[in-house]
């Protein structure tokens, strides 16, 4: 399939994803037709039509790719195929063409930094020193007493170098050892996994999310990371019980060369009308890079860091301050924002939010100024399941148990409706169990209630794709006062104030000069002569009229 005429792309705005909504589908675990416990391709065809009755713009597939799956489809053997777990080249062709018959745009998960071990590209490169891939990761020779190059650190734990006996010389692995870095420092590796990134193009897809889009280059010296301070280490982007948080990853990530690549990237999706957003993962450069790869149009279009992802719970204060950074650090950069993805604990699980609570942060990150991703089952209120140590998957969760417990628990599969323990995901035992409190929150049983969250996420998202100012408008006056955060909307003569209460206790609040409604549908409390009175997690979203 080639990108035709009925793609989204070429029919619409190419700028449709500057305050789009994305929906991110965790292939494994959305939906199961060939019987075997794991989510395919088929099954998210299946399911477009309750993707599309969200109202969201596009949605973003996890890898699917030709893997071993260690990783679970982050360690690529063939970028140009689909594992036959999941189906076929032909499956996704049809995935992509009924998305957009529905109006829905295909992004997928473009994983550049690293390939499997069993990547025919690994497997020539491994061979010698001297043959025409010998360069194509990064390989280092041994220090004089056989120890590791140098200190660099690997996320999943430990030094992130292993050693190859046929070459006599470890290899890079910023992630698992089976996940060997490629070295972006050869033309030839660009230019191969630009010919990758253009073949999914060819077939139609509307865009990519880049992971570890700050992983690309590494030091070409190899120098050293300094340590770095207990008061500046956090767990944003590692456990805290990870020495991973212990370096300032100076020269192993965030290499100045990554824009140039970037520029060649960008250059090729505007060829096709494309976009990507870019996965950023440190913790103390997140929104400095994110303004530098998102800026000018020499790199993607936006990307997202990490401070709505953390363990800290989201108040008023944070909200605040992370815009201020923003703009300090990244005035004419792009966010994307989330709660919720498939590396982090449920934000309902990992804030203590009730319903009322996720009903208010499901409104506020519809009502920030940038994009947005969702993450499957979001829209339901799941909360992380609770996987027992012998159902783990997750490598991450297995290697440091019980201390951090893994990945595994946002990625048991989605509850479709409760008359089994399956929860309508599949017919038989699936990959991670189903969490029998997930029953009672099936997108069956909340699309039959008229007030449930699933109605609640369908009305935010209309109030946002409908509204040029919540997509596209300034973002002004954001401040906070105690757990009460405020700000204004504004695109033309379209207004709107948005107000949360985030937390437990009443609030109040005197609204702007001004003839204020609140908006209808999507559970906003209306102004009073003295202004706006909130209660516990309480909101209200007001227009002017």
């Amino acid at each position: 399939m080639t990108a035709t005429a009925e793609a989204p792309r070429a029919q619409t705005n190419p700028d449709w994803w500057k305050g789009g909504i994305i929906y991110q589908i965790y292939p494994r675990s959305f939906q199961d037709t060939s019987g075997d416990g794991i989510g395919d391709i088929a099954g998210i065809t299946e399911r477009l039509p309750y993707v599309a009755s969200l109202g969201v713009d596009a949605i973003w597939v996890s890898p699917f790719f030709t893997s071993p799956m260690k990783d679970f489809g982050y360690d690529v053997s063939d970028y140009c195929d689909i594992d036959p777990m999941f189906g076929t080249l032909d499956d996704f062709d049809k995935m992509v063409a009924t998305a957009h018959r529905h109006g829905v745009r295909v992004m997928i998960d473009l994983v550049l930094s690293h390939s499997s071990d069993q990547h025919p590209w690994f497997a020539e490169s491994r061979a010698s020193r001297h043959n025409p891939k010998s360069d194509w990761y990064v390989w280092a020779d041994p220090k004089p007493d056989g120890t590791v190059p140098n200190n660099w650190l690997s996320i999943f734990g430990g030094p992130s170098w292993h050693w190859d006996g046929r070459r006599q010389q470890y290899y890079l692995h910023n992630f698992l050892a089976s996940q060997p870095d490629l070295n972006f420092h050869n033309p030839d590796v660009q230019d191969a996994l630009l010919d990758v990134t253009r073949f999914w193009l060819e077939r139609g897809v509307d865009g990519f999310r880049l992971d570890t889009i700050n992983f690309y280059f590494a030091d070409a010296q190899l120098r050293d990371n300094p340590a770095l301070p207990p008061e500046r280490r956090n767990a944003t982007i590692a456990p805290s019980v990870n020495p991973y948080n212990h370096q300032e990853h100076l020269y192993s990530k965030n290499q100045p060369e990554n824009l140039a690549f970037l520029k060649r990237f960008r250059d090729l999706l505007d060829d096709y009308g494309a976009c990507a957003v870019g996965e950023v993962g440190d913790a103390q450069r997140g929104m400095e890079l994110l303004g530098e790869y998102t800026r000018d149009r020499q790199g993607v279009q936006m990307c997202y860091a990490f401070d709505f992802l953390a363990a800290e719970p989201l108040t008023a204060p944070r909200v605040v301050d992370v815009f201020a950074r923003l703009e300090a650090e990244a005035p004419d950069g792009w966010a994307c924002w989330a709660f919720s993805n498939h590396d982090v604990q449920r934000h309902v699980t990992r804030w203590g939010l009730n319903d009322a609570g996720a009903r208010l942060y499901a409104t506020l990150i519809i009502c920030l100024r940038g994009s947005v991703c969702l993450y499957q089952g979001e829209e339901l209120g799941l909360t992380e399941a609770d996987v027992a140590y012998e159902d783990l998957q997750d490598p991450y969760g297995i290697e440091f148990w019980p201390e951090f417990k893994g990945r595994d628990g946002c990625r048991t599969p989605m509850v479709w409706e409760p008359s089994n323990q399956n929860g309508g995901f599949s017919t038989a035992q699936p990959w991670l169990p189903v969490a029998p409190e997930h029953l009672g929150r099936s997108a069956a049983t909340q699309d039959a209630e008229a007030d449930s969250l699933l109605q609640h996420y369908r009305a935010v998202i209309g109030l946002r794709t409908g509204s040029d100012a919540l997509r596209l408008g300034d973002q002004t006056g954001l401040k906070s006062d105690g757990n009460l955060l405020s700000f204004m909307r504004e695109h033309g003569t379209e207004r709107y104030f948005c107000a949360f209460n985030m937390g437990e206790g009443a609030a109040s609040i005197a609204l702007p000069d001004g003839n204020w409604h609140a908006v209808e549908g999507v559970g906003a409390t209306a102004p009073g002569a003295g202004g706006l009175a909130l209660g516990d997690w309480g909101f209200s979203v007001l227009r002017a009229v």
